[in-house]
């Protein structure tokens, strides 16, 4: 497909969702071929919090943080992600004229991998197994779909849940999913709008931001990224292994996101 851009939506507080969907459509009456998949980190911890069933979140043994899900915390997760964040993400660009359509990866197994049933934490400096785990990593995507709808000229919008081979939903992380769909689609450029600048030195500190990285110091970085960037980086690398041209950290509470990410603001990675 020529000139495709897939755009991955922060879950956490501080994007500004009507500077990103002003941008989307702006882009869109552009002629550009768009994909959206969004987070939903920050919502589903709020609806936890009303339903009197906390999110746990998770270290593994490299220092990656997940949410620990249980099936409880699975049907929290996909009332938030599926059926408030992927349903008002839709409604928005609606208003704006984007004829956008809401999916998950559940939906025609659009995106599938392995269940981890069991994953190896730490705790308080011990490691420990946790079973009952519906989380994944996707590993195949249903790009066929995504194609039928995008020649049809909608823009899919897709929710960070995916199934497994056996058919279970699964809870998945939505940078690392973005960079899979990136580079099935053959996308020229994956855009990660996230609640800082970019990729910062020395977090929280906005001046100490990256502006480009080389792909091959990207492993190098994990040792500084904090906690939430270092699974982007992760994304960002498996992206550019599939062969996706271009992928940007961008700030996503600024006006026209997108386009100055593109322009080269934020972290490019190339």
């Amino acid at each position: 497909m020529e000139h495709m851009i897939v755009i991955k939506i922060g879950g956490s507080s501080g994007i500004n969702l009507d500077y990103v969907c002003a941008d989307i459509a702006a882009l869109v009456r552009d002629g550009k071929q768009l994909v959206v998949m969004h987070g939903a980190g920050k919502e589903a911890d709020a609806l936890g919090e009303r339903l009197g069933y906390p999110a746990k979140h998770v270290t593994s043994p490299q220092g990656f943080t997940s949410r620990y899900t249980d099936r409880t915390t699975l049907e929290i997760f996909a009332m938030a992600a599926r059926g408030k964040i992927n349903t008002f993400l839709v409604e928005r660009l609606q208003k704006l004229g984007v004829n956008a359509i809401g999916l998950s990866g559940v939906d025609g197994r659009l995106l599938e991998g392995t269940r981890k049933d069991a994953i190896r934490i730490v705790e308080n400096g011990r490691q420990r197994i946790l079973r009952d785990d519906y989380t994944g990593r996707v590993e195949k995507v249903n790009a066929d779909l995504l194609r039928a709808l995008i020649e049809r000229g909608y823009v899919p919008v897709i929710a960070p849940l995916a199934i497994s081979y056996q058919g279970d939903a699964i809870n998945i992380d939505g940078d690392r999913a973005a960079a899979m769909i990136a580079g099935a689609l053959g996308a020229t450029q994956l855009v990660i709008l996230t609640n800082v600048p970019g990729l910062l030195r020395h977090f929280p500190d906005e001046s100490s931001l990256i502006a480009r990285l080389d792909k091959n110091r990207l492993e190098a970085s994990l040792d500084f990224a904090e906690g939430r960037m270092k699974k982007k980086v992760l994304g960002a690398s498996e992206a550019l292994g599939l062969g996706v041209k271009q992928v940007i950290f961008a700030d996503g509470r600024i006006e026209q996101p997108i386009q100055r990410a593109l322009e080269g603001k934020g972290t490019v990675i190339e």
